[in-house]
């Protein structure tokens, strides 16, 4: 993200809901049938052209715990005690005390083992099992509520790991309980004689649930007197996305985009408010338990950067999509590096390229060679900033990592924050980033927007774009119209445009710091919004043919079109899809004619498939998850010449199976 924005649970919101109320009730009460239009595609192969391989992806951002109590399937917050800060004692926020002062005192000391995160959890107990001072029943001790809450599934096996240190014998019941304490979903005790852990140990075990809680928590308690210390306490669920840690739900809805890149780690999180608080992604690597973490400025969190810079990198490669990473050039939203004194931040992302691309054998290769991934990942561009242009030094930075990246890794294609207009050969770039924000009728405009770029130079990667504004809600079917229309010119200007993808993604519905997003989650839920069912739409479109088309329909402009040719990687099938978007509040009753087919249309096979709701403003939600969501059904018309009706405000696809070809393979 570019630039920060309100909350959307401010008073404000209320306004503007009421507001978009009221523009639903003048819209979507006159809905005008009988409209009549042509849609014309020519299927012929000579008229056809390639959309880039890659051309929709998926951007993602650490924002509104998009990751950190969302993708990234760790349970618990603040897992090193780091986020209250180096200084000790400190503020260990949401770890909580079991028990009261009497009993046990809680603070933090920097005697952890951990040279880049010093701070450790420091417990003395003063109760015990027996003698004069008893300790209550159940113990004391402290929990952690996880990222509100944590969702425990029966017969699900849970991995914890923790660090512990004691000059005393020890008793330590660690359980996963109620939000309450009350209910005892699984424990485990760690027991050990005086002395035996008086060097740090990492103890690991497996928990296995007998039963489910949505809202549960993680319980260390003793009954048992002396101080313990504690730090990096880990609860990850075995079973995960590809085994690799991500939250299998969030990252299934991924891979079923279809994802052709994933543009990483953010924008806004890239720069940081302040540079001490960008992402460095040298600090993401290795042990998790060795990460300092780092305050997340940009959008108000604690990360403890499990998720990051391998961890970004395989979910590219488990998504089948290609990395494009976004690295701090210099700059974040309040400092900039001048170009006198950039070397070392070039030199670390050079160090990036080649812990990802290296050999075992090269000094960071063999870092992720350690982290269990000898074979190179396939790094084939990076992004030089978030949309800094206007500021001082970013071009004599830019061009010193152009330079730099260029003379180690020449096949890397190299994105500039810059507009096309400013690329020149003294200014090289082999992408142009672009940033879309606007309200739903400019969208819709936007159609059109890169009909007049120019066709030579390198091309654009519009990498950032959504329906903000009144009418976008947290995620309205207007909004997601408005973006396929976008998308629909994209595709149509594939010739300068080479990728796209949507932002946000993930929105933990306990923290949301922008509105809309297409992925919203709590820690058992999970819905897409409008937006995220309209990129479904899309996802067959990377490398397929584009026809030429083109509507013909008087006194309405809300209808835009495309026309491509895809092949099915489940069964090879090849088909002719046809999009329609409908902006307006008018039913369409359109005549389809293809002409210029060199294979004919099965007669059975081909399906409708319409985004569509009751209102404009229709949202999603856990109560209503799929209330604005695509349906389908088979066509018994399909033909090259058709009559379909497009209803008002919908997107409609028609997936037209072809006859296989002559000259194909079986």
């Amino acid at each position: 993200m570019a630039v920060q924005r309100a909350d959307a649970g401010s008073w404000l919101h209320a306004l503007v809901l009421v507001y978009a109320l009221c523009w639903a009730l003048s819209l979507s009460l006159v809905v005008v049938e009988g409209q009549t239009g042509q849609l014309n595609v020519d299927a012929s192969s000579q008229n056809a052209r390639k959309i880039p391989d890659k051309m929709f992806g998926i951007f993602f951002e650490e924002i509104n715990h998009a990751g950190a109590g969302g993708l990234w399937a760790e349970l618990v917050s603040n897992r090193g005690f780091e986020a209250g800060g180096p200084n000790t004692p400190s503020n260990i926020d949401p770890w909580l005390i079991i028990g009261n002062e009497s009993s046990i005192i809680v603070g933090t000391d920097r005697t952890s083992w951990f040279e880049r995160n010093l701070v450790a959890l420091r417990m003395e107990i003063f109760c015990d099992s027996k003698g004069t001072s008893i300790c209550p029943s159940g113990g004391v001790g402290v929990y952690n509520p996880g990222y509100w809450g944590m969702n425990i599934e029966r017969r699900k096996v849970y991995k914890v790991a923790l660090h512990i240190r004691s000059l005393d014998a020890v008793s330590l019941t660690v359980s996963l309980t109620s939000s309450d304490g009350l209910q005892r979903l699984a424990s485990h005790t760690i027991t050990a004689s005086k002395k035996q852990f008086a060097k740090w140990t990492k103890i690991e075990f497996h928990l296995k649930s007998s039963q489910t809680n949505t809202n549960s928590r993680l319980q260390l308690t003793t009954s048992k007197s002396g101080v313990i210390w504690l730090d990096q306490v880990s609860v990850m669920p075995l079973d995960t996305y590809m085994g690799h840690g991500f939250r299998k739900d969030l990252a299934s809805m991924l891979a079923n985009l279809n994802p052709q890149f994933l543009k990483f780690p953010g924008g806004n999180y890239a720069m940081g408010n302040y540079l001490r608080n960008a992402f460095r992604w040298s600090e993401t690597v290795g042990p998790w338990e060795e990460r300092p973490g780092h305050f997340n400025d940009a959008w108000g969190y604690w990360t403890d950067d499990g998720l990051g810079f391998f961890e970004f990198l395989q979910l590219a490669e488990d998504l089948g999509a290609s990395p494009v990473w976004v690295v701090n050039d210099g700059a974040s939203q309040n400092e900039e590096v001048s170009t006198a004194t950039i070397a070392s931040l070039v030199k670390d992302v050079v160090d990036g390229i080649e812990f990802a691309r290296g050999g075992p054998e090269t000094t960071w290769g063999s870092v992720r060679t350690a982290m269990g991934h000898p074979k190179p990942f396939n790094l084939d561009y990076v992004s030089i900033g978030n949309q800094e242009c206007w500021m001082l030094y970013y071009r004599g930075n830019y061009q010193k990592f152009y330079s730099a990246i260029k003379a180690a890794y020449p096949d890397i294609n190299i994105i500039s924050s810059c507009d096309k207009s400013t690329i020149s050969p003294s200014n090289s770039a082999d992408l142009y980033d672009v940033h879309v924000y606007t309200s739903s009728s400019d969208m819709f405009s936007r159609t059109s927007m890169f009909d007049n770029t120019p066709r030579s130079g390198p091309k654009a990667i519009v990498s950032e774009y959504a329906v903000t504004g009144s009418d976008s809600g947290k995620g309205t079917l207007v909004a997601a119209l408005a973006e396929a229309a976008f998308l629909v010119g994209l595709e149509r200007n594939s010739d300068v445009v080479e990728m796209a993808s949507c932002a946000p993604l993930f929105v933990n519905d306990n923290d949301r710091r922008w509105s809309p997003d297409a992925i919203v989650f709590n820690s058992w839920q999970n819905y897409g919004c409008p937006n995220y069912w309209m990129l479904h739409f899309f996802k067959d479109s990377s490398g397929g043919m584009l026809h030429p088309s083109n509507v013909q329909i008087s006194s309405y402009n809300q209808l835009v079109a495309s026309a491509i040719t895809w092949q099915s990687s489940k069964d090879k099938s090849t088909y002719l899809k046809i999009k329609v978007v409908n902006f307006g509040n008018k039913a369409v009753n359109l005549s389809i004619s293809v002409s210029g087919m060199e294979e004919g249309i099965k007669s059975s096979g081909s399906k409708k498939t319409v985004l569509t709701s009751s209102g404009p403003l229709d949202e999603n939600s856990f109560q209503q998850p799929q209330k604005v969501a695509p349906v389908s059904t088979p066509m018994d018309n399909a033909n090259q010449q058709m009559d379909v009706s497009v209803g008002a405000y919908s997107l409609t696809s028609f997936d037209l199976l072809l006859e296989p070809s002559k000259h194909s393979c079986s």
